[in-house]
């Protein structure tokens, strides 16, 4: 097998990648067990590897407050839909023999265990893949930028932010027929031109602390071992 070349990673997942395909809400098992096993051949080739997963399939905190819910409130409950699709990955790794653990910023002790740095550098030492729930545990923060503060705690070498795109583009590929694609970018870059890859906090994060971040489609086949063998592919954001 090919050698690696990162010895710790972060994998930033959205909610919408546990949904099915065509958008739709809440948990799709066919989603679920691809991005399991794409992440269980990853854990093989002795990478260590945390994970942030969002909550967007089941509920977001921003959309909810935008439609007349108090913020505060609308956001803790976009931590709570964050716990459950951890868990649901969870139980998706476990089943295909990967040791995995739950950590969470909100203190839930009946099925995850309470955030705490250390306890997640040894877990992920031990070989065990760590994910972290309820983002930072503050209202108004993102799970980006929760994914941000993750990898620098934790020390990884990098950010892999899997969507449905396979990058960054100039305007919405969907929409806009004309959008063309960046292989590289800078932070400066990013938050200068508005492009709504990550949001500002968490790209002013890796930017002060020299955090590289990889975008690319999770729903291409092979695509997380592609970028771990160092394949040229997505969008690569960093100090340039």
């Amino acid at each position: 097998m090919d050698k690696p070349i990162y010895h710790r990673v972060l994998l930033k997942l959205g909610g919408e990648s546990l949904a099915a395909e065509n958008g739709g809400f809440g948990i799709d098992q066919e989603a679920l067990t691809t991005i399991a096993s794409e992440v269980a051949e990853a854990k093989e080739m002795g990478v260590q590897i945390a994970i942030v997963i969002g909550g967007g399939n089941i509920l977001r905190g921003a959309t909810a407050s935008s439609l007349g819910m108090e913020r505060v409130t609308a956001d803790y409950m976009g931590m709570l839909a964050t716990v459950i699709n951890s868990l649901a990955l969870q139980n998706a790794l476990e089943s295909h023999g990967v040791p995995t653990r739950v950590l969470t910023a909100l203190e839930i002790r009946q099925v995850a265990e309470p955030y705490v740095r250390r306890r997640a550098i040894r877990h992920l030492e031990k070989g065990r893949v760590v994910i972290f729930a309820a983002g930072t545990g503050n209202p108004y923060f993102t799970t980006d930028t929760a994914a941000s503060l993750r990898a620098i705690e934790v020390e990884a070498e990098v950010i892999f932010k899997a969507t449905k795109v396979d990058g960054v583009y100039s305007a919405d590929p969907m929409k806009d027929s004309q959008a063309t694609k960046f292989a590289e970018l800078s932070y400066i870059d990013v938050l200068n031109k508005g492009l709504k890859v990550m949001d500002s906090t968490s790209v002013s994060l890796c930017m002060d602390n020299k955090l590289p971040m990889i975008i690319f489609n999770v729903r291409q086949k092979d695509s997380i071992r592609r970028v771990l063998l160092g394949e040229k592919i997505g969008t690569t954001i960093g100090a340039n």
